[in-house]
């Protein structure tokens, strides 16, 4: 059974300060200060689901270390 993620337990600091924050002014500000590293949603895990939208999408590692996401 795969682990059922919400932002708040991949980061549990995300709350309404979050949701309030100021958009960072560049790209790159955005990637810095918003970015997830994929150990921490895979967590030993080949695959992962992720719920967005009510729908589930399917997060997999390769054995070449890419990802994929799919629908």
């Amino acid at each position: 059974m795969q682990p059922n993620l919400t932002m708040h337990s991949i980061n549990p600091n995300l709350g309404q300060e979050h949701a309030m924050r100021r958009r960072p002014a560049c790209a790159a500000q955005a990637m810095a200060s918003d970015s997830v590293e994929s150990l921490d949603l895979l967590r030993g895990q080949k695959t992962v689901e992720i719920r967005h939208n009510g729908a589930v999408y399917r997060l997999q590692a390769t054995r070449l270390g890419k990802l994929i996401l799919t629908k």
